[in-house]
């Protein structure tokens, strides 16, 4: 940002006036007449954002973020694309934001923009101007990007590409997309806007390109995914602890919220729980094959004995997802139907642990998985698994018979696919005993990596069913 050399008003040092203004701002930039973010203000010279120690907040090397710019760079030139616009809000749970993540290391839950460009350093717009005095706090926990600004919109940044003569080029327009979000998704007035001040160049939607990029994990991922691991089994662990008689459900799903954000995890309030009686009127439907979504969750209706709870809850620590299924009964002892479908979901997990290598095709893999489940005669809302990282679920994904449910979830055209190393995975073990009840069943998962002698587990998920305390 622009700053000016002043005398101290003491005399005894040096000052700078900071006005909010980029430091190399163009002519195309001062031709728009924006506002200046606030009034100019005074800093020592020479004065440096701090630092948040790493043993603080997760932070990925420098290695990661030149390897990650290594491979854009060359679908670009490849692409013939020269720029790259980088759109990201707060949409589905911040995985809006996931791709300007990948490239920039942070990001704000308030919307973010990036420039990215072949030869020349990016640009990351983030914040609003109270927010970014006396600097973008972004500064203090991480070093890929240096070049931050305050946020002031698609016509800015368009400017910013005409400054630099790329005007008439060709941009790729990343926005978000994922198994459930299919189409890559982006503000039409952000597209609008920006369509409408680069009227010469041809815009492209680069989206897919990161979803190739994401598919594998480097060993720089995975260490922040094994952390979040941990994270997950201490929020499993707080779930039994708290799980009793007379506690309402809003007061267990509260306790595991703050289990994950005391431990360093990102405030990520994805917990799709469900909890009710398993004996209950068979003229009466509880909604307990899996957990449901905010709003309706959770409920001030305490817990009581006899009563089941099954979730399924997204731990996030420096932007990656880790997940994990769970199934808690209420009492001294799981009934024996319960239990049974219980040790039919761990056979299912023990198969995507011994599936899960290099080479298995996906449809080898979920054959597998399934295939303990069909011996038994137990029905699934969900039996697979899905790819996670920074967004969930990732490509690819395959929780649903074949021709049920969206293609993008039931393996269509992908079979033949094969795992890789590195690859990182969901399980989704939901079965249930139609035979019994068509209303209860078992939720369970832990977290994998791809590896040569089967899965690597991050979670560490109990094999017994958890029995909540009295």
């Amino acid at each position: 940002m622009t700053t000016t050399s002043d005398p101290a008003p003491t005399g005894t040092e040096d000052w700078t006036t900071v006005t909010g203004i980029p430091a190399h701002e163009g002519p195309e930039v001062a031709a728009l007449g924006l506002p200046q973010p606030y009034p100019p203000h005074r800093i020592p010279v020479g004065a440096r954002p701090s630092r948040v120690p790493g043993e603080f907040v997760p932070r990925l090397p420098i290695t990661e973020r030149d390897r990650r710019w290594d491979a854009i760079c060359k679908k670009m030139v490849l692409a013939g694309v020269d720029a790259l616009v980088l759109l990201g809000n707060d949409m589905y749970w911040d995985m809006g934001l996931a791709n300007l993540r990948y490239v920039m290391g942070t990001g704000a839950k308030m919307g973010s923009l990036g420039l990215f460009f072949v030869d020349q350093d990016p640009v990351l717009y983030n914040a609003v101007a109270h927010m970014s005095r006396p600097f973008h706090f972004q500064a203090s926990i991480q070093d890929w990007i240096s070049d931050i600004r305050i946020a002031r919109g698609i016509r800015e940044a368009a400017a910013e590409l005409r400054d630099r003569g790329l005007g008439s080029s060709r941009i790729g327009v990343v926005g978000f997309s994922s198994t459930i979000q299919t189409v890559p998704t982006v503000l039409d007035g952000e597209m609008t806007a920006l369509a409408g001040a680069l009227p010469h160049a041809t815009l492209v939607d680069f989206s897919p390109a990161f979803q190739e990029l994401r598919l594998v994990k480097s060993e720089a991922e995975l260490s922040l995914m094994r952390h979040a691991g941990t994270i997950a089994r201490e929020v499993l662990d707080t779930l039994v602890e708290h799980a009793r008689p007379g506690v309402t459900e809003a007061e267990v799903y509260a306790d595991m919220i703050r289990t994950q954000i005391a431990r360093g995890a990102e405030p990520n309030i994805f917990n799709l729980l469900a909890s009710g009686p398993v004996e209950h009127p068979s003229d009466e439907l509880w909604h307990l094959l899996h957990g449901v979504d905010q709003p309706a969750v959770p409920t001030t209706r305490p817990l009581a004995d006899g009563d089941v709870i099954v979730t399924e809850w997204h731990t996030k620590y420096g932007g990656y997802l880790v997940h994990t299924e769970y199934t808690v009964y209420i009492g001294s002892r799981v009934p024996d139907r319960l239990q049974r479908i219980w040790d039919v979901s761990l056979e299912c997990l023990d198969a995507s642990r011994e599936a899960f290598r290099p080479g298995t095709t996906l449809r080898e893999a979920w054959e597998a998985i399934r295939r303990p489940a069909e011996k038994a005669g137990l029905d699934f809302v969900e039996l697979g698994f899905h790819a996670m990282g920074l967004a969930s679920p990732e490509f690819p994904t395959v929780i649903y018979r074949p021709g049920f449910g969206s293609p993008a979830l039931n393996g269509s055209g992908i079979g033949d696919l094969v795992l890789e190393e590195g690859m990182t995975f969901g399980n989704n073990i939901d079965l249930h005993d139609p035979s019994w009840k068509p209303d209860v069943g078992c939720m369970l998962a832990d977290f994998m990596v791809v590896r040569p002698g089967g899965a690597e587990l991050l979670v560490g998920t109990p094999r017994e069913i958890g029995l909540g305390g009295s």
